[in-house]
Parts: structure tokens; sequence; C-alpha cells
């Protein structure tokens, strides 16, 4: 459904290029749920408004159920818009406040429905799919709770019954419990839509109860990729590892990892990727190695790659 070929996306500074995506490989198959997880400064949501052209690539493919995207002019693009849509973290900023409930989630629809009365009569069934009350038709998106506008933003992206819908930050902006019910509301519209997400958080916590596969993103790459029971179980990269570090347990005393791996420092600036591995400088268990020569993505695994010196076929994990 989704491929990412060697993408790059740079922005240009008056200190130089800096890399937000630099080189990443990705696929995402009808259906599946690929989550895309990382700290902020990553290169995540880069990657999104990429795969969308919302921003345009330095370099590299976007390839949408065999359509190059990358490829095509601004005005052929509107008709693939209906089969990729987005979901954006913060709902207030990506609602129009001149529309009403009726009018941001039929927008879409007037492409293909042109008749207002079964545009309405579909935007009324939306609503029902997502949860909202009828009595919202006609309101405003500043008369609304931030879990409502969300709501709003789902029920607008499966308007057009997309087949992929880019998912960035969708809860991070919600509390708690509206967190769970969004991520809940999510599921059940894939089963319902038959739809493939590309799902970006910085929180990892929150993409394994849904993502099929997990990719762990650092300083514009892709560090590790494995299906979600791996990735949980017997994480690879030292990065990925301190990121499940991070995920909340209910007894202080279990651990998911026997040797803890505590995540310290800052992501360096994309204007100066530290040489080798870029995590290097982060990580307990480096190397001469690892500060000399970028580690390539490589198997450890029948579904799953890592770029790690450590993970290397011919040297003994640090998690074993």
């Amino acid at each position: 459904m989704l491929q990412v070929q060697n993408l790059q996306v740079t922005y240009p500074t008056p200190q130089g290029k800096a890399y937000a995506v630099n080189g990443i490989n990705l696929e995402v198959a009808a259906g599946e749920t690929v989550g895309i997880v990382g700290e902020s400064g990553c290169g995540k949501s880069s990657l999104a408004r990429a795969v969308m052209r919302l921003l345009e690539p330095s370099a590299g493919r976007v390839v949408i159920g065999g359509v190059d995207v990358t490829s095509l002019p601004k005005r052929k693009l509107r008709p693939l818009r209906q089969r990729i849509q987005m979901v954006f973290q913060d709902p207030a900023a990506s609602l129009d406040p001149r529309f009403t409930v009726g009018q941001l989630i039929g927008e879409p629809l007037t492409l293909t429905e042109k008749h207002r009365a079964t545009r309405n009569k579909r935007v009324l069934a939306l609503m029902d799919d997502v949860g909202l009350p009828v009595a919202l038709f006609d309101r405003f998106p500043h008369q609304l709770s931030g879990g409502q506008r969300q709501r709003v933003a789902i029920a607008r992206a499966i308007a057009p019954r997309p087949d992929i819908i880019v998912l960035d930050e969708p809860v991070s902006a919600l509390d708690v419990s509206l967190q769970a019910q969004v991520l809940n509301l999510l599921v059940d519209l894939q089963q319902q839509y038959r739809m493939a997400y590309l799902f970006v958080s910085h929180d990892i916590g929150v993409v394994q109860h849904m993502a099929d596969r997990i990719a762990v993103m650092y300083l514009g790459r892709i560090v590790e990729i494995a299906p979600y029971a791996d990735i949980m179980e017997s994480p690879q990269h030292p990065y990925t590892q301190a990121l499940l570090q991070a995920i909340p347990v209910m007894d202080p005393r279990r651990s998911r990892i026997a040797d803890k791996q505590i995540l310290t420092g800052d992501v360096p600036s994309p204007l100066s990727i530290p040489s080798g591995c870029a995590f290097h400088t982060r990580c307990r268990f480096a190397t001469d190695r690892c500060r000399r020569s970028v580690p390539p993505l490589h198997s450890v695994g029948s579904d799953s790659l890592v770029a790690c010196h450590l993970s290397a076929p011919s040297t003994e994990s640090p998690f074993n």
C-alpha cells in the first residue's frame, strides 16, 4: 500500500543543511499498522509530512498504491488524496474554526457527492462511527472538547474511505483516559474500514497497543524495525531498549529487560550529526567501531532489521 524508498528531507539553515529524514526505507501493507517511534527531533513528523507531500522530499520516492507521488505535479495529487489521509497532533489547529462539525466532516465528500442531503446523511453516519452525538452537527470546533475535536478530525479522515491514514501523534494532546478511548476507536475503525495506518508517536507505550510492526527512528534514520512482539520481548538496539524502559509499569520492581539502559542526554542537533552510529554519544555499549562507521540495517531474524554493530551476526548482542 505504501513504499518509502531512500527518502530524504533536508532543511537549509544559515549553519548548513539539516537532515530531518536521512535515507528512510519503509513499507506498509494493506490493513497493516506500522508504528514510527522516537524522541522529539528524530524526524518522525517530517517523515509523515513527506509521505503526504506536505513537505517536498529532497531525494527518494514515496509510492502509494503503485503510484509514485513524488513525481506527480501538484494538480494531479488531488485524486490521490482520497487514498491517503492524515490526522494531526493538534485538532484545534487542523480544523477550520469557521466550519461547523457537519461542514468539516463533509468537506472531503464534496469531491464525490454533490447532493447536500445525501452528503449530510453520510456525515451523520460518520459521526455515529466515531462516537459523536448528532447534536454536535452544527457546533463549531471551539465549542467542542479536545477529544471531540480529534473525533471530528478522524471522521473527516475516513470520510473518503482511504486505503491508508497517517496518524501524527493523534493522542498526545489528550489526557490519559481520552487517549485510551481514541486508540480503541482507531482499532475499531481499522477493522470496519480495512485501512492501513502509519502511526507516529514519541511514546512506544502508545504504539504497542496498535502496531503490527514498529520502526524506531533516531536522528532521521531507522535504527530498528521488527514485529511488535519482537520489539517488546527482544529489542536489539540500545536505543529501542531505552525507549522500552521509559514505559511506566504498575510494579516498579518489574523490568522488561534485566540489564537496564537508562537514556541520558539530548538528541544531537541534525546540523551536527555525530560520526559513525549517531547514537554512540548516548550509548554505554559504544565502541571505536561505532564511532567510526555507520551501521547498516541488517537482518536479525526472519522479519527484523537492526542498525547496530553490537547486533551483527558475528557479535554477541548485549541483551542476550
